[in-house]
């Protein structure tokens, strides 16, 4: 990915969600609140195109405000029947990879709410990313009843036991609010730091 620009620019977001809905009410709220958060303010939302869970609320959400939506999905979960058919624009790919890589190029910020394991692996992956270098756009959490408080404590520890660097652990954006985490994303700069972690630094 080429290196992000800021928001001023930035007009879509990607969206990291779960296919299904939890067992509470709030995070299908959460999800469309930010959904039309994300249309009122003039953002694309870009997502994993299903139907289903808070993917699907999301969704629905923005395109209720008269936003831009666009899904991307590969053939096997078309095949399954959780595609969303209303969207502004569906991309059809071949494999989950295809998928990730068209979504981050689309996309110019990253944010993840409550999910599973797919939701954290796409999440881990962009924020590599950034890490590395290779994009400097936002990434965050929407935070929806301390729904990652347990990960954020063991991302402490990762950084207390010098396999992170805290410079690294702050570019996570963490809020729990729709609004404050969009008008934090705005904010974002990258650090101009270098990933590697050498004897005695932190």
């Amino acid at each position: 990915m080429s290196p992000g620009s800021s928001l001023e620019r930035r007009r879509r977001i990607c969206v990291f969600s779960g296919s299904s809905a939890g067992i509470s009410g709030a995070y299908e709220r959460a999800a469309r609140a930010l959904g039309k958060r994300l249309a009122q303010g003039g953002i694309d939302l870009v997502y994993g195109g299903a139907a289903v869970g808070l993917m699907g609320a999301i969704a629905d959400a923005t395109l209720a405000e008269g936003g831009h939506v666009t899904g991307v999905i590969p053939q096997a979960l078309v095949d399954k029947e959780v595609a969303h058919r209303g969207l502004t624009e569906l991309h059809i790919v071949n494999s989950m990879h295809e998928r990730k890589a068209m979504m981050a190029d689309l996309s110019d910020g990253f944010i993840a709410m409550p999910g599973g394991i797919g939701t954290f692996e796409e999440l881990f992956e962009v924020w590599t990313w950034a890490q590395l270098g290779s994009h400097a756009k936002p990434c965050a959490l929407l935070n929806i009843l301390g729904f990652y408080d347990r990960l954020l404590e063991f991302l402490g520890h990762v950084v207390g036991q010098g396999f992170l660097k805290k410079v690294h652990r702050d570019m996570l954006i963490v809020e729990e609010d729709p609004a404050a985490l969009l008008h934090a994303m705005a904010q974002y700069k990258a650090p101009a730091v270098g990933k590697w972690i050498g004897r005695g630094e932190r």
